[in-house]
């Protein structure tokens, strides 16, 4: 019997749009109040279906608006699917919006401590790894300067080095490859690479094929909030490419 770490079954996603151009809070009110309120329900996903076994990378692709963020957030706890469910086995480690948990007025140091919490490292581990983040981060002196003074590639390294300091059982990642400076962004796919070899189970979404070729066994596809196709990576990216590029 496979090992199954992450199971997606029937999810449905819908966000409800208000339509009306209302310029402040007393006409949005008043309209509300008459019922003149227009809401649009956008179905972000729509009955996704797939399953990721142990170990396994798996890229997921699609275009812009596919629901490929969504997905993401469902499987990671942020958003509760309209229908169906995720279900997510061993410790998980979302890297979907770096250094969300940060708080601006804070110096590095203390955030590490702040994100390290919210991720749910205990305070003797985060001590224990302070001068280790440190130094993966390479942010030097400004560890101890408040991160309203960071640039957006030194939030990023702090946040990486903070999320992979553990061994994840559960890894989901949204693009962060493609932030920080050029050798960061190998330094941290050299990391990613290490998590997965570690026998990490991995979702990855990039607009790179040859990235997701590069990094991933299996592939699921979104389109319009549905899976087209989910299966091994170069037949999925193959037929992607062809359907998106015309050949």
């Amino acid at each position: 019997m496979s090992d199954i770490m992450v199971s997606v079954d029937h999810v449905t996603m819908d966000f409800k749009l208000d339509e009306n151009r209302t310029t402040n809070l007393k006409e949005w009110a008043l309209n509300a109040l008459h019922g003149k309120r227009k809401v649009r329900v956008f179905h972000a996903l729509n009955d996704v279906s797939f399953e990721v076994e142990r170990g396994t990378v798996m890229g997921v692709i699609g275009q812009n608006g596919a629901g490929k963020s969504t997905i993401l957030k469902v499987i990671s706890g942020i958003y509760k699917p309209t229908s169906g469910k995720a279900v997510v086995r061993g410790r998980v480690v979302p890297m979907l919006e770096l250094g969300s948990g940060f708080d601006a007025e804070l110096s590095g140091r203390e955030n590490i401590y702040l994100n390290g919490a919210i991720l749910g490292y205990s305070r003797e581990f985060l001590t224990e790894k302070e001068e280790e983040i440190i130094a993966y981060s390479e942010l030097g002196d400004f560890i101890n300067m408040p991160l309203k003074t960071y640039s957006s590639g030194m939030l990023a390294r702090l946040a990486f080095s903070i999320s992979t300091m553990v061994q994840p059982e559960v890894l989901i990642v949204d693009e962060i490859l493609a932030v920080g400076d050029e050798n960061f962004q190998s330094k941290s796919r050299a990391r990613m690479m290490e998590l997965m070899h570690g026998g990490a189970t991995v979702l990855f979404v990039s607009h790179q094929l040859q990235q997701i070729r590069e990094m991933c066994n299996r592939v699921v596809w979104l389109n319009h909030g549905q899976v087209v196709e989910c299966g091994e990576t170069n037949a999925v990216c193959d037929a992607y490419h062809k359907a998106v590029m015309g050949g």
